[in-house]
């Protein structure tokens, strides 16, 4: 859902011409979304706003990750 988030941002930005905003992204970081899920192609939420170039997005994402603890890799959140 947050990989979901940040492409439809993502991809609506050069197609609208608006700003890059962190609405959807906000809104799903709220709820609890893992910020470690990856997309389906393997990115993680952070990557894809890397690949984006969303930089308000790669902001927030940075700024709930300091506070959250990592998880060791392979470990997997049941939701």
């Amino acid at each position: 859902m947050l990989t979901h988030a940040i492409g439809s941002e993502g991809d609506g930005h050069p197609q609208s011409g608006r700003p890059l905003h962190t609405a959807s992204t906000a809104i799903v970081l709220a709820y609890g979304a893992d910020l470690y899920l990856p997309a389906a192609n393997g990115e993680t939420p952070l990557q894809m706003a890397e690949r984006y170039d969303h930089e308000p997005a790669q902001r927030l994402l940075q700024h709930f990750l300091s506070l959250t603890p990592a998880k060791s890799p392979g470990s997997a959140r049941a939701e």
